[in-house]
């Protein structure tokens, strides 16, 4: 899915923040200093689960979590967040 060189380690997600709307469903365009930062991914890659844990999350998981989790990593020009399983709040399905 991804074309990276790597791996995570055990618990932990590599996430692909989903990117900000450009322009409102009327055609307003928004100005960058306006763009609301969504909590909202996709997630990359998912290490193998931790010594008496399961991981729910799943790569292709498009997944919600917290304002200020994860620790950004920019690769490839992306900048994608680097979270532990907690830090999920919530799975799209």
């Amino acid at each position: 899915m991804a074309d990276l060189n790597g791996r995570v380690l055990a618990g932990k997600i590599l996430v692909k923040p989903e990117e900000a709307k450009e322009k409102t469903e009327g055609g307003i365009i928004i100005p960058e200093v306006a763009k609301e930062k969504l909590s909202k991914g996709k997630v990359i890659l998912v290490g193998e689960a931790k010594k008496d844990e399961v991981m729910d999350v799943k790569v292709g998981d498009s997944v919600f979590y917290g304002k200020f989790s994860g620790i950004r990593l920019p690769m490839n020009d992306v900048n994608y967040l680097l979270m532990t399983q907690d830090d999920i709040l919530f799975i799209e399905e």
